[in-house]
């Protein structure tokens, strides 16, 4: 017999997690949609220049995100069983872990900003500009190492309208700044990509003296002594770590398979990446608010696998799925609707304009299928810490399947760049068919906290 949800509780409790997120997600989307369109007013090259030097953050991001989503399932159960004690112990080895890696990405950054261009394109143009905005935005790695985690918590603790609002704010700062500093406005020497840059690093730093002050100065449920953060013992440094390789991982290799698509792109023409890259930017403005459900299917599964209502968590997890199929198809179909109104709002080339429209056409058809998928990955799987098959999933998909069509199609057969983004969607049809079988199996449903409920166990 099939347990009843309360589908009106469901959809309440639903809206207020996911909906904070979904706004955040969004305010993040625009202010990229922003910064493109107010560098794509500059040309084709300055675009294309930007989208590539994003290449090198987005890796770092993801690598990231990677780590603190197989972190969020240990907090969301431990939230779910009311231990913030090791919830916070949690948190602290996620800063830990991210302000190492943000300093490698730093150094990096600073120190090598044309080679790092250099693995994403061959025009000597593109990469000056892009190496300025590499080099003047490296400080961004520090900052993003220390907001993701707490931004992180805050929403595993239903607290996502803190990090809404740090948020809301550094997208208009961002967006006056990159006025200021793109164009030469009030006196500001027009900077043009080096100016975009600048205006980053600066809302960045905004953004996270917001969040330390909401979680420390207002004195958060999160906020505690920083003895409490840190002095793990072996044994839940093992438990958390065997979790978030496998998400890590994922990440990692999902954005360098991204950057590898971005690359063979790059290599066709500086018309065809930057109708991309457009692309992608709008496409992500529909799908990151989207995202969001699988964020709050993993926080609030999460919550119902930490106290081991395993049933109740199945067809909750279900439920969230078919509101997913709705919300995606319905973007979708809207995408398809305003393609040929958004593409106009490019200084593009009518040729980068036709190309544009149809790279949003075919985003627009394939929607529902990528949010079906995003949202087992990062909310289904990883609620029961499901995260090896997650990656094997996605990087089978991606590697053995997108990465290969992409540059047959691009490098190969020569074909038209839009014809090459319809041949990369393949890896989405075949993982939403493996992601059907894995959630119907139930092998997804697990308590991961078990054992270590009680500190003293752990620590």
């Amino acid at each position: 017999m099939e347990q009843t949800i309360d589908k009106k509780k469901l959809y309440k409790t639903l809206a207020v997690v996911v909906l904070p997120i979904a706004l955040q997600q969004l305010i993040s989307s625009s202010l990229s949609l922003v910064d493109n369109l107010m560098i794509g007013s500059l040309g084709e090259e300055e675009l294309a220049a930007v989208g590539l030097a994003t290449q090198f953050y987005f890796i770092h991001w993801m690598m990231l995100f990677g780590f603190s989503s197989g972190c969020n399932t240990f907090l969301s159960q431990f939230f779910g069983t009311g231990d913030w004690k090791s919830f916070r112990k949690v948190v602290g080895f996620v800063i830990a872990v991210a302000v190492c890696v943000g300093a490698a990405f730093f150094l990096a950054a600073f120190l090598a900003p044309r080679t790092i261009m250099g693995i994403f394109t061959d025009d000597a143009d593109t990469i000056a500009l892009g190496a300025q905005y590499v080099r003047i935005g490296a400080p961004c790695f520090l900052c993003i190492a220390i907001n993701v985690p707490f931004t992180a918590a805050l929403r595993v603790s239903e607290q996502a309208s803190i990090p809404l609002r740090n948020s809301s704010i550094a997208f208009f700062g961002n967006t006056f700044l990159n006025y200021v500093f793109i164009f030469g406005k009030f006196g500001c020497p027009a900077m043009g990509v080096a100016g975009a840059a600048l205006a980053t690093v600066f809302c960045r730093i905004i953004e996270v003296s917001l969040t330390l002050f909401a979680v420390f100065a207002r004195k958060n449920v999160i906020a505690a002594p920083l003895r409490e953060f840190f002095g793990w013992n072996r044994q839940f440094v093992v438990r958390v770590v065997k979790n978030c390789i496998p998400t890590t991982i994922n990440e990692t290799m999902w954005a360098a398979a991204s950057a590898a698509y971005n690359a063979a792109y790059g290599h066709m023409s500086v018309t065809a990446f930057a109708a991309v890259q457009a692309g992608n930017t709008v496409l992500n403005l529909f799908t990151m608010a989207i995202y969001s459900l699988g964020d709050g299917m993993m926080i609030l599964v999460g919550q119902e696998l930490g106290r081991r209502c395993f049933d109740h968590a199945y067809h909750m997890a279900k439920e969230i799925v078919k509101v997913g199929l709705v919300v995606g198809s319905a973007a979708g179909l809207l995408l398809c609707l305003l393609s040929g109104a958004i593409s106009g709002m490019f200084n593009f080339t009518p040729d980068g304009i036709d190309t544009l429209q149809k790279i949003l056409i075919i985003y627009g058809i394939i929607m529902v299928v990528k949010l079906y998928n995003g949202i087992h990955v990062t909310g289904t799987l990883r609620a029961g810490g499901d995260t090896k098959f997650a990656m094997a999933a996605e990087l089978g998909t991606m590697w053995l399947i997108g990465v290969p069509l992409v540059y047959l199609g691009a490098l190969y057969l020569k074909l038209p760049v839009y014809w090459v983004v319809l041949m990369s969607m393949a890896e989405e049809v075949v993982k939403a068919m493996i992601m059907t079988w894995r959630f119907f199996s139930k092998k997804w449903v697990n308590n991961v906290i078990r054992g270590i409920e009680t500190m003293e166990e752990v620590l």
